[in-house]
């Protein structure tokens, strides 16, 4: 064909925007002006497993390699996961939310974490696809819905990599005996972008290139920096209970239930990153098999790591004395063990090393499915022809990433990311109970209704808790009284009154609906666990989103679903 006989570099106009409606000033006058019919158009609208599956590929003119199996996606699960995070955050909400009840903390995160890989399963096995999340969603609840999602998935891509990044800076400091800013560039610009950092600008552009060189490659590499980080991570747990002292437990809920809870809703994000294993749907060889194995059987694993992690540590020191900023370093010296803190920051390093190498995959996967749409300029779907990578969707989320890093301390952004994170673990079990319970033109319109009225229950009860949890109103339960209730007479209302219309091929989450309705409860909850800044910030960057949504990606949607693509010359 003549589009696939053209080189992978290409920079035409037509190239970014293919489609009828931008070829002129008067066809894109023409376009806003049918702005509120092609917006009905898109909100109904919804793909397809096959349309995803199989025509939209085609978007991106060559294949990916399909060289993945159980065990790479297990060890990209470790090196997806386990990061930085678990050294930091661990003394951090220890410290100042939880005490030693931590591992508490761990384990309701980490259950939490479970219900959203479920689902995240049975959608990545039924529709492998490197779209991941923004795919399902596509298919479930329409392009609208999807585009949200898309939205927060390259913000989350691109600010959580320069948060990453700077922090490789820090622990490398930290490694070398220095000031974790030691290594950066002071300047006299504004507070927050007066540190400078090329060092994490150079971590950035190392790993964007070993990802578009070959999948198989970085799975490699992650094996090996991810059983390395492994073998730290066993050496702090075993070093941490032979000079544990019991007495430390105590008291072991310093700062109640309600400390367990909020700490739990921060550590909620060391378990970050799994959803990167279903963008590898389309590389891994017997995607029925492997992507349970894969997904299911890491986190697993690294629930029950973080939690012997938190317990070591809280026998180790007494809450009071753990210091939040180096937790386990500090920790280490209070048993004699002063060459303990190289080791946690060697850990640390190779953590954000796989989570880095992991994240330049699956980030650029999502950004070439969302390219196959045309929500973003389809240059960026390309597959190199000879690497089997989609490096042009590599360069735009490592490019605006490098440039952040370089700048910026993101201490605005953190829970901004937090807030995107769990917006999309939201809607997931939502599309997921839609997929069950609803297909188009065989579904009575009677059944729809009931499952929207449902989902609003369950929806509405969890805003509800979690509002009501934010009040912080001690020694007060009534309010609980009356979502929790309304939370189970929802999800009941689903079991009595609404038939699963579909059931899965393969492999499908047990207990439907309650686990996906337990998974929207404790997302909802968390998400407002996190201040009234963060959901600010969300609604600002949301109202960016749309801006662009309206203007450019509406109608490039709506060209490419109705074939108004001008050919590629």
């Amino acid at each position: 064909m003549e589009g696939e006989e053209r080189g992978y570099w290409r920079w035409s106009k037509r190239d970014f925007f293919p489609e009828e409606s931008f070829q002129s000033f008067g066809s894109y006058r023409a376009a806003l002006s049918q702005t509120c019919s092609r917006f009905k158009n898109r909100l109904v609208s919804r793909s397809d497993d096959e349309n995803e599956r199989f025509e939209l590929k085609k978007q991106s003119e060559h294949e990916m390699k399909r060289c993945l199996t159980w065990w790479d996606l297990v060890w990209f699960g470790f090196g997806s996961v386990i990061g930085a995070g678990i050294f930091v955050l661990t003394g951090q909400e220890a410290h100042e939310q939880a005490g030693p009840a931590i591992v508490l903390s761990y384990v309701v995160s980490g259950l939490s974490a479970m219900l959203s890989v479920f689902c995240y399963t049975e959608f990545a096995v039924e529709i492998p696809v490197a779209g991941g999340s923004f795919a399902y969603l596509r298919i479930e609840l329409g392009d609208f819905a999807a585009f949200i999602t898309a939205g927060n998935i390259l913000l989350e891509s691109i600010v959580g990599t320069a948060a990453v990044a700077r922090a490789w800076t820090s622990y490398f400091a930290t490694l070398l005996n220095r000031s974790p800013n030691a290594l950066r560039i002071k300047t006299d610009l504004s507070s927050g972008f007066n540190l400078l950092d090329p060092i994490a600008v150079v971590v950035i552009a190392a790993s964007t290139t070993i990802a578009s060189i070959s999948t198989r490659k970085t799975s490699l590499l992650n094996w090996i920096a991810s059983a390395i980080n492994t073998l730290v991570i066993f050496f702090v747990i075993i070093a941490g209970f032979i000079h544990a002292d019991t007495s430390n437990l105590t008291p072991f809920l310093p700062y109640g239930p309600e400390g367990v809870f909020r700490a739990a809703a921060v550590v909620y994000f060391a378990y970050g990153g799994f959803d990167s294993i279903a963008t590898m749907a389309e590389e891994t060889k017997n995607p029925s098999r492997d992507i349970p194995i894969g997904l299911l059987g890491s986190m697993s694993i690294i629930t029950v790591i973080y939690c012997l992690m938190a317990l070591s540590l809280s026998m180790m020191q007494k809450y009071t004395d753990i210091d939040p900023n180096a937790a386990y370093s500090v920790a280490f010296q209070s048993v004699g063990m002063k060459w303990g803190k190289y080791l946690v920051a060697l850990g640390a390093l190779k953590g954000m090393t796989t989570v880095l190498l992991v994240g330049a995959l699956g980030q650029a996967r999502y950004v070439t499915h969302i390219a196959r749409t045309h929500m973003i300029p389809p240059i960026f779907a390309l597959v190199h022809p000879k690497t089997g990578t989609p490096i042009n969707a590599n360069l735009l989320v490592s490019i605006p990433s490098a440039l952040i890093a370089f700048f910026s301390g993101l201490d605005v952004l953190a829970s901004l990311l937090s807030i995107s994170t769990l917006f999309i673990f939201t809607m997931m079990p939502i599309a997921l109970l839609v997929r069950r319970y609803y297909v188009r033109q065989v579904t009575p319109r009677v059944h729809l209704i009931k499952l929207i009225i449902c989902l609003l229950f369950v929806v509405a009860s969890s805003m509800g808790t979690s509002a009501y949890w934010g009040m912080q109103l001690k020694g007060s339960w009534i309010g609980y009284t009356v979502t929790v209730p309304f939370w189970f007479l929802g999800t009941l209302g689903i079991v009595l009154f609404v038939p699963q219309q579909r059931t899965p091929n393969v492999w499908g989450v047990p207990l439907v609906p309650w686990i996906p309705c337990l998974s929207i409860a404790t997302n909802i909850f968390l998400m407002g666990s996190l201040g009234a800044m963060a959901f600010v910030r969300f609604g600002v960057c949301t109202l960016a989103m749309l801006l662009y949504y309206f203007l450019l990606g509406l109608h490039a949607t709506f060209d490419m679903a109705h074939q108004q693509i001008v050919p590629r010359s």
